[in-house]
């Protein structure tokens, strides 16, 4: 039966000391816990403990960041259907959104095909092409891929960083749900 209660975050951020913050929501961030610090110094209020709240404040300090900033939160980011992925390296976030999107029942056909792809794509933007996979299944990425791949670079460091912001919404919402 479903509740009229907002989903809210434990432990809460709002309450939290820096180094706690960094420790329960530090990697929310692919390997960049700067993004959650940099909120915590912003200052968090009684709102923030709500996964959406949250993650908005956190995508501003992403978006008002330098661009040498963003780009290596990008970086940290794994390919899709990647070696690491293959190799079980990936954070366990990615692993669990990287299987429910199906990238893990690629056919060889298809690994060969994001393997070109994420190759062509780093060569041209300098980074690891980055999609909140919520919600789509391997054709509907690899789509985005080859569409993507027509990008300027500016535009597909802002997109990056909009699919980045996403993905650290649906993983602050799936904590709060636990």
């Amino acid at each position: 039966m479903p509740t009229n209660h907002p989903l809210l975050l434990s432990p809460a951020p709002s309450q939290c000391s820096l180094e706690m913050l960094a420790h329960h929501y530090g990697d929310v961030y692919e390997h960049s816990p700067w993004v959650a610090e940099a909120a915590w110094q912003h200052g968090l209020t009684d709102a923030h403990d709500a996964p959406d709240a949250l993650a908005a404040l956190m995508g501003l300090m992403l978006q008002q960041a330098s661009s040498e900033q963003q780009i290596k939160v990008i970086q940290a980011h794994p390919d899709l259907a990647g070696k690491a992925a293959m190799a079980g390296e990936l954070t366990q976030d990615s692993t669990s959104e990287q299987a429910g999107a199906g990238l893990d029942q690629c056919s060889p056909e298809e690994f060969a095909r994001f393997e070109y792809l994420n190759t062509a794509y780093k060569e041209k933007f300098g980074f690891p092409f980055v999609i909140a996979v919520k919600g789509l299944d391997r054709h509907d990425i690899l789509a985005a891929f080859e569409e993507r791949l027509n990008n300027d670079p500016a535009t597909e460091r802002k997109t990056a960083i909009e699919q980045i912001i996403r993905i650290a919404r649906f993983r602050l919402r799936a904590r709060a749900e636990q």
